[in-house]
């Protein structure tokens, strides 16, 4: 099938050298608001054009504690295996992300653990997995407006089998203090006030070694990625934001990944309404201390 023709939201793109193959991961539910979660599904592509699939990579095994709101894994290589992070949710619980393991991109993911990995209290979403210089394993998450109202951003060290933190969660930075951002939360109404989202987290370390980041708001022109980067060259921060977003135009929830050819691409779901959102491909330009999206592709 071809890319229009695949509805899914959070898009993720692992690439496997030696399959010669680009795996598509999303959120795959066809309405991931409501309802019971039915689980995560891949597509997988020579040319990013023409997708085979979808193939079931994650049911929820007996005894799992979440049943709704399976939204946005990814997939990374990591220890010789393959890690899923997601978020997840159930009644009367916080929504958390739990992180998972295969063998192989097709799965079958399994929780490495009984409870996610973020705070138990917390309202949580969009998990991402940076390895340092050190090869520490470092766990960047969106703590949720819909708890504190003006969403951040946060970042915690993990074991090395990523079953724990070592240390609690470290804010890196609220939605307000990108210059960007305004009070939107799309049609979801929980709480009144001015509530600021952050979502989809994403670490990419440019040509000349600037640490930036990834990740999506609301703008005046709806769902929005905005750039970030990092002053101490390290995950800890200060991060500092640049007065315009990457883009703005009513999509997001990006990642950054090789090409084959050693294109830097974007993908990200566009638009932003359910049963319409698609993934998207952009060539990126790296400039060394920051990133500009030249077009779609």
């Amino acid at each position: 099938m071809q890319t229009t023709e695949i509805q899914l939201r959070d898009p993720f793109i692992l690439r496997v050298d030696d399959e010669q193959l680009y795996y598509l991961y999303g959120t795959t539910d066809a309405n991931p608001w409501t309802g019971k979660g039915q689980g995560f599904q891949t597509y997988r592509s020579h040319d990013l054009n023409e997708w085979e699939g979808p193939f079931t990579v994650f049911t929820p095994p007996l005894g799992f504690w979440a049943d709704q709101q399976f939204w946005a894994p990814e997939v990374h290589p990591y220890q010789g295996a393959y890690y899923m992070l997601a978020s997840f949710k159930a009644d009367n619980r916080s929504r958390g992300v739990h992180i998972l393991r295969a063998e192989t991109p097709l799965g079958p993911f399994i929780p490495i653990s009984e409870e996610p990995i973020t705070p138990l209290e917390w309202d949580c979403l969009d998990g991402t997995l940076y390895i340092d210089e050190d090869q520490i394993p470092w766990f960047v998450f969106s703590h949720e407006w819909t708890q504190i109202s003006d969403g951040a951003m946060c970042c915690m060290p993990l074991t090395m089998d990523l079953r724990e933190a070592t240390a609690p969660p470290q804010i890196m930075f609220y939605a307000s203090q990108s210059g960007w951002s305004v009070p939107n939360t799309g049609d979801v109404v929980i709480q009144s006030g001015e509530n600021y989202v952050t979502d989809g987290p994403w670490l990419h370390r440019t040509q000349n070694g600037t640490l930036v980041m990834l990740w999506s708001s609301y703008s005046t022109t709806g769902y929005t990625i905005g750039l970030a980067r990092s002053e101490s060259g390290t995950i800890q921060g200060p991060w500092l934001h640049d007065p315009q977003p990457l883009f703005a135009q009513d999509g997001g929830h990006g990642m950054l990944f090789y090409t084959w050819q050693n294109e830097l691409m974007l993908t990200i779901h566009q638009p932003n309404t359910t049963m319409y959102e698609r993934p998207c491909f952009f060539l990126i330009e790296d400039l060394g201390d920051t990133l500009v999206l030249k077009h779609r592709v």
